[in-house]
């Protein structure tokens, strides 16, 4: 079953254009807003199952929107889209806890997949994005991980399900799940969902080149 999606952005031909493309790809896209304080409106009354917010938009921003949400356990999955390579609203949408962050110019490129893998539970961050912003890592930390370790982390990076790279490495999920806690503890990241995500999206530059 395909998931609700709300999508929200100040700019008429970006809007215009996820929407058309969603609903040629087969998704149900229950709604289409210009303004913050519109869409956050809506999210509360449609309850949808994302919503894919322009972080710049008037009366109410993405970034706030998420805020609102998280604050009042409303469960709708926010996907972020923005023009700005910018390294602190990256990191403020990190602290919300957004579940998909992604460059408009690369929008059409990537908004199936990020829809895909939100919907599956995961994150999904825009690799140019993390490219450009080159977020280094503690390399001391990366470096007390072994070399499957390692070689799961760059997967994570990349937005590999625990499934895929279990096929890759030949090893099985349950062994993956393992090797995931290991580099938990060896990274000292929080126990709560997708830290390790979060951590390896954060530092993926660096991880690339490193592994």
């Amino acid at each position: 079953m395909q998931p609700s999606i709300l999508i929200a952005d100040d700019h008429p031909l970006v809007l215009k254009g996820l929407q058309d493309f969603l609903i040629e790809k087969g998704y149900n896209v229950i709604c289409s807003e210009t303004n913050g304080k519109h869409a956050y409106d809506s999210i509360l009354k449609n309850r949808p199952d994302i919503a894919v917010l322009d972080i710049r938009m008037p009366l109410m921003t993405g970034i706030e929107i998420a805020e609102a949400c998280r604050d009042n356990n409303i469960k709708t999955k926010i996907i972020l889209i923005t023009f700005e390579k910018d390294e602190s609203l990256y990191k403020r949408a990190i602290s919300l806890d957004v579940s998909g962050y992604i460059l408009k110019e690369f929008a059409l490129v990537e908004i199936e997949n990020c829809i895909k893998a939100v919907n599956n539970g995961e994150l999904y961050f825009s690799e140019q994005l993390t490219e450009y912003l080159c977020i280094e890592p503690i390399c001391e930390e990366f470096k007390l991980l072994t070399p499957t370790e390692q070689e799961i982390t760059k997967h994570i990076a990349q937005n590999k399900t625990g499934v895929a790279i279990a096929e890759i490495l030949c090893i099985s999920s349950r062994t993956v799940e393992k090797h995931k806690s290991n580099i938990i503890k060896k990274l000292n990241l929080p126990h709560k969902q997708n830290s390790l995500l979060v951590w390896a999206k954060e530092n993926e530059a660096y991880i690339l080149k490193n592994t």
